[in-house]
């Protein structure tokens, strides 16, 4: 074991992510799917579907046509669905549906996602201790704060709900919902690539290879099997006195 940094290697961080990527859609997905059961929400996709195809029928258009496709109508075909959508939008059945599935969906998936990483990022890492998930026990990872004491719960709170939920999942994916709704316009990508941007930065020039969770909450993965891991600052300080104290005798040699 050496006090000394031993990194974690690119290729064992990029295995351990992938198990945990995989675990965290599974689980997301069955929490995502509990959580639509109970609010409903297929109740209110079925119903704004229902509304959509109502004024189909009664104008004889459809609303899932592309650019291209509406472009090719005639001026009589695209004043007919032109006219079908004012409808449907003035429709307050279609309005409330359609606020209801727009709500739900961001609730399902941020409620998913939250419980996933609590469960496989922040309990389990506490079980296991030394913050590893299922991927980093597996290939033999460890995570501690940047000055060699084991990372406490504070830390891997942080780690987990500011860094990993937060900046990195749920502004992406949000951006990339407002973008699909047509909410948001070039801000959308400019920041997701921003935020990509920096972890890659962020992993090129950092000594330690952070990630953007890393650097909030001042951690650093090591190689368990080589990294000598301290409890408290305590221990810590008692090894380096202890250490120093060799060092002077060897010299007195």
């Amino acid at each position: 074991m050496m006090y000394d940094l031993q990194k974690a290697s690119l290729l064992k961080r990029a295995s351990a992510f992938l198990l945990d990527f995989i675990l965290l859609v599974v689980l997301a997905t069955g929490v995502g799917m509990v959580v639509s059961a109970i609010t409903g929400f297929d109740t209110y996709n079925d119903a704004l579907g229902q509304r959509q195809a109502q004024y189909e029928q009664q104008y004889g258009v459809s609303f899932d046509l592309s650019q291209s496709e509406f472009a090719e109508l005639t001026e009589e075909e695209q004043k007919k669905l032109t006219d079908a959508y004012d409808e449907l939008a003035k429709d307050p059945d279609f309005i409330y549906n359609y606020n209801m599935v727009i709500n739900l969906s961001l609730t399902i998936v941020s409620t998913s996602l939250l419980v996933a990483y609590l469960a496989l990022e922040f309990v389990v890492p506490l079980l296991f201790g030394n913050g590893q998930t299922v991927g980093k026990k597996i290939f033999g990872i460890a995570v501690m704060k940047l000055s060699g004491i084991k990372v406490d719960a504070v830390s891997l709170f942080v780690r987990t709900l500011l860094g990993k939920f937060t900046f990195e999942t749920m502004i992406p994916l949000l951006l990339l919902l407002m973008m699909l709704w047509g909410a948001i316009g070039m801000v959308g990508p400019l920041v997701i690539g921003a935020i990509l941007v920096t972890e890659i930065v962020f992993m090129i020039t950092s000594h330690t290879n952070a990630m953007i969770h890393d650097k909030l909450a001042q951690t650093v993965a090591v190689d368990m099997q080589s990294q000598m891991i301290f409890a408290s600052e305590a221990e810590l300080l008692a090894y380096k006195a202890k250490a120093h104290e060799e060092m002077v005798k060897k010299q007195s040699y």
